[in-house]
């Protein structure tokens, strides 16, 4: 199954990649391509960006059976958001290493990057965790050619890794760099004495997607489904990070419990390139009255100028 599963992305990706001439048939051989009169641009095998009609990539994701109907439309009667107050966050990463460890993820790949920031040059620097923003207007369900990224009704942005053929348009369209992609190098592939520690002990896979496919923070649906709080929110010694559920208006970090629109309210609350109109559904409280002076990492970390 996994080879007709590498066979198939392969043929998806080809056809994609092939360019305008021929594009239905390599893609959807003995369907209908009765066109629609809607353009879309395409990336070719020599770099150049093409249009054809938008039939020509129509998979029918709903029909086709690669995804089961329940986890597309996500746990009803949830709307999951999350806010991550700046004040506490000492970068301990204590956040990155728990998602690593519930997702069976090794270093280097990191779902939550903690970047340095600072927003002048009289101002002083914070640290400032990001990750995938499940935004409400997501750009990178938009241009995903085989409908392998898309919106669930709780919330939750999500891929579909049966699905995706590592095309990348989704990494391009997402203004917040949210996502990696499975190159298949060793360090992201094999297990080795040195990273045997990183790895839970009931597992022998590593849960990052089939090599040549793009990841990225998923909100820990498997545990919200279940009840429980994302690893990334309980790993965080300093309660940083709250998660919970717009529709109760409750956010929490296990310990402390807050009204979400108070909390939002109350202290300024904030989302990330909010002009863009993408509505991340991850909130920003200012780091102001903080709980730990600025401190030096001791490893490099990028900067957001």
């Amino acid at each position: 199954m996994e080879k007709e599963d590498k066979s198939r992305r392969k043929f998806l990706q080809f056809g994609l990649l092939a360019g305008a001439t021929g594009l239905a048939t390599a893609i959807l051989p003995g369907c209908q391509s009765t066109e629609t009169g809607k353009k879309v641009k395409v990336l070719t095998a020599d770099g150049k960006l093409v249009e054809v009609d938008s039939s020509h990539l129509d998979h029918h994701a709903a029909k086709d059976g690669f995804s089961k109907g329940e986890i597309r439309k996500g746990i009803e009667g949830r709307k999951f958001i999350r806010v991550i107050d700046l004040a506490r966050c000492a970068n301990e990463r204590k956040c990155v290493e728990g998602c690593q460890k519930a997702h069976k993820i090794l270093p280097p790949t990191e779902y939550i990057k903690v970047k340095k920031m600072q927003d002048s040059d009289l101002g002083s620097p914070y640290w400032f965790p990001t990750m995938c923003y499940h935004c409400d207007n997501p750009p990178c369900t938009k241009v995903c050619p085989v409908d392998a990224t898309f919106k669930r009704e709780d919330g939750v942005v999500a891929i579909d890794s049966d699905r995706c053929i590592g095309c990348k348009f989704c990494m391009a369209a997402c203004p917040y760099s949210a996502r990696t992609f499975n190159f298949g190098r060793p360090e992201q592939t094999k297990f080795t004495e040195a990273n045997k520690d990183s790895i839970p002990e009931n597992n022998c896979t590593i849960g990052y997607g089939a090599e040549g496919t793009v990841s990225k923070c998923d909100f820990c649906t498997n545990r919200s489904a279940e009840g429980l709080l994302p690893a990334c929110v309980l790993s965080c010694p300093n309660g940083a990070i709250f998660h919970g559920d717009e529709l109760e208006d409750v956010v929490t970090n296990g310990e402390e419990t807050f009204r979400l629109k108070e909390l939002i309210r109350n202290r300024a609350g904030y989302r990330q390139f909010e002009e863009l109109g993408t509505k991340p559904r991850v909130y920003y409280l200012p780091p102001v009255k903080r709980q730990f002076p600025f401190e030096e990492a001791t490893e490099a970390h990028n900067t957001i100028e």
